[in-house]
């Protein structure tokens, strides 16, 4: 479904993304892993169309994101849902408008129609009866699944996943995982998973590929990662601060990557 070829993106001269390829099937879980700093969150941002490559190509479908026009843009959008980082809700809108919202904004459909699907979609991430509550009222782990609720609202092919289970608690990234594990099953969605989370890594993913340095040094299911070979693998999947990085130089690294003119994942 996704054919990542050759990308690479700099930043006010700093590179990012160097040559990185990468194909993703139709149905699967892919979880990418890397340390802070190595573009998982740039890569995301690259396959829904918001940031431009300098060179490379990304297919979906057999089409490349950045060859789509601006007056199809929306709709190419609407078939990929994305749940951010920090949820990104609109602290002005109910519930009801935020996971709405592409629908409202996008689309002629009734508004009784919408609203139907927005009910829909909260009861499958266990929220029902939550409509017109503010983002204010909700907890962290509330905010993560309204998020989902509206990343999945247009019931789309695709959903990417940023850090899914960062900043809740552990039973309530269990329950996430799980979450994103029926939305495949049950949707037959296709879904990227940035993360930090190994245990999630693990879990959610059909397979799992490991950025570093701008290009993609190891992909294998679960068992191939937990049992590779590589030192640069190992190193991250046990958090060793001994190995091929030192800690010296991972720091040094996430002083240059992580500068205030941009901010990878």
């Amino acid at each position: 479904m996704i054919e990542i070829i050759d990308l690479y993106k700099s930043f006010n001269g700093n590179r990012v993304l160097r040559g990185l390829d990468l194909k993703i099937e139709t149905g699967e879980t892919i979880v990418i892993i890397g340390r802070s700093g190595c573009g998982k969150s740039v890569l995301l941002k690259h396959i829904i169309g918001i940031m431009k490559a300098d060179s490379g190509k990304i297919l979906v479908d057999g089409r490349n994101v950045f060859e789509i026009s601006d007056a199809e843009i929306n709709h190419f959008r609407m078939q990929i849902g994305m749940l951010f980082q920090g949820a990104a809700l609109f602290d002005s809108m109910t519930v009801r408008e935020n996971v709405g919202f592409s629908l409202y904004e996008h689309t002629t459909l009734p508004r009784i129609w919408i609203d139907q699907r927005v009910k829909e979609k909260l009861r499958m991430v266990g929220l029902s009866g939550i409509e017109e509550l503010m983002p204010a009222e909700l907890s962290g782990g509330m905010k993560k699944r309204v998020g989902l609720a509206r990343a999945i609202c247009t019931e789309p092919k695709i959903v990417l996943y940023d850090e899914p289970t960062t900043g809740v608690d552990p039973i309530m990234a269990d329950a996430i995982n799980d979450l994103i594990i029926r939305l495949r099953e049950r949707l037959r969605i296709t879904s990227i998973v940035v993360t930090h989370d190994m245990k999630s890594a693990y879990k959610v993913g059909t397979r799992i590929a490991m950025l570093y340095n701008g290009r993609i040094v190891g992909v294998g299911t679960p068992d191939e990662i937990r049992n590779s070979k590589d030192p640069l693998v190992q190193q991250f999947i046990t958090g060793s601060a001994q190995g091929p990085i030192t800690s010296e130089e991972y720091l040094q690294h996430n002083i240059i990557e992580n500068g205030e003119e941009h901010h990878p994942s």
